[in-house]
């Protein structure tokens, strides 16, 4: 019976075999997947590139840079005749005679003025000494540029000149140069004065002056650069009694890094007239370059005048020259703060006391000569006329109508009052004009 029972279930054993694997629909899985997985570490990138500067800003908000003011001098630092009179609680009630001296005397005391080699040694010393304060402020601009030679060999040229640390922003160091000796280059580099170099970048750019605004990040600039790399004391070029003071020229007065030059003003009464612009002329003694840049500092170590021969006359063309620093502030503060510059396009003069009581010409900011096609041109202002108020700030002098045009804003109408001079006398006009950008 069991035998019987065992061969009648026999045919109840089962056999589980495994399901054929799909190669096919398991690399198609595979690659979806990770296909899937590359789209969600682009998508989450991207994500992350796009917030994460705002996520940062809010979290940790960068400082803006601080707003460059340049002290702007409003009057000539000169003695005037009045000043050289003391109160009478400073003057000596006993008077007192100074006691003659005659020609022999005098002819004796100068004899004995003598001055040995220590004398001079002590003199230069002091010299190369304000020269060396002065020198913490000079950089040196390179400009890098690629080229191909005749083999198809890429090489870089490179051309140097001085620039002057002006500012500290907080954020960025500015220094002022001469545009047209770099603005073929393509990276600019500043060497300080650690020997240190680091990139920097245009600014701002006056075409009138053809100066510069580059800056450096502070941020990419070793801690030892920026204790010993201070910005320059901007003095003053005012006053008609520079001629005959001594001046150090330093930077590339001979066309040669780090090369200086002592040496005299000989002029300072002539202008260099631009649009909307008028810069004093200093001249020198000082033989140079003519490719010589850098600045003129007086004896205390303050910038006066940035080197500048593009003005030089042709017979004193290796003579040294600059563009007066007070002449210049305003437009180096704009530029510092990356200020558009207006552009009016006029070229004026001032009234004098004689000119007025003479021609009967009313005081104010005389216009000579309109530039073509100019905003001052299309707004209908014309040779001739007096320019007395431009917005609501009068006008007295052509230098005051130039500050003003300094402080509007460029692709703003503003109102310009002035005086037209008719058949028997003037007219009061008033005129808007929009200015450009210069």
């Amino acid at each position: 019976m069991e035998e019987n029972h065992n061969q009648g279930t026999d045919f109840m054993k089962e056999t589980i075999k495994q399901r054929p694997l799909n190669r096919k629909k398991l690399i198609r899985r595979t690659l979806i997947t990770a296909a899937m997985a590359v789209i969600f570490g682009l998508v989450a990138c991207l994500t992350f590139l796009l917030l994460e500067p705002v996520i940062s800003n809010k979290l940790y908000p960068e400082e803006e840079p601080s707003q460059v003011v340049l002290v702007e001098e409003t009057k000539e630092d000169e003695i005037l005749p009045e000043d050289m009179i003391v109160d009478e609680s400073q003057m000596n009630t006993e008077p007192t005679e100074a006691p003659a001296l005659g020609d022999e005397q005098i002819a004796q005391v100068l004899s004995e003025m003598k001055l040995g080699v220590d004398d001079y040694n002590s003199l230069y010393n002091a010299l190369s000494g304000v020269a060396r304060e002065v020198k913490k402020s000079m950089v040196t601009v390179v400009g890098i540029t690629s080229d191909v030679d005749w083999f198809n060999n890429v090489y870089e040229s490179e051309g140097a000149i001085s620039g002057i640390i002006v500012a500290d922003n907080g954020r960025e160091l500015l220094i002022l140069a001469n545009y047209s000796a770099i603005k073929d280059a393509e990276i600019l580099k500043i060497c300080f004065c650690d020997g240190m170099e680091y990139e920097a970048f245009l600014k701002k750019r006056d075409l009138n002056t053809d100066l510069a605004i580059l800056s450096v990040a502070k941020e990419s600039v070793e801690r030892s650069t920026l204790e010993t790399a201070t910005p320059a004391s901007l003095g003053s070029s005012a006053g008609s009694n520079l001629a005959g003071n001594p001046v150090i020229a330093i930077g590339q007065p001979m066309g040669v890094t780090d090369s200086l030059c002592y040496g005299f003003i000989t002029s300072s009464g002539s202008y260099i007239n631009l649009p909307d612009s008028r810069y004093k002329w200093i001249t020198t003694d000082i033989y140079g370059s003519t490719s010589a840049t850098g600045v003129l500092t007086n004896l205390k170590g303050q910038i006066i005048g940035i080197i500048d021969t593009a003005h030089n006359n042709s017979d004193t063309k290796n003579l040294i020259g600059a563009l007066g620093i007070t002449d210049l502030k305003k437009v180096i503060e704009c530029m510092s703060n990356d200020k558009d510059i207006p552009y009016f396009g006029v070229h004026g003069a001032d009234v004098t006391t004689q000119i007025n009581e003479e021609l009967g010409v009313p005081f104010g900011a005389y216009i000579m000569e309109i530039d073509m096609d100019s905003p001052a041109m299309e707004a209908g202002i014309q040779s001739g006329d007096v320019i007395i108020g431009l917005g609501d700030t009068e006008i007295n002098n052509y230098q005051e109508l130039i500050g003003c045009i300094l402080e509007s804003k460029p692709e703003q109408a503003i109102s310009v009052k002035l005086l037209r001079q008719g058949p028997e006398e003037y007219t009061v006009m008033e005129l808007d004009v929009t200015p450009a950008i210069r």
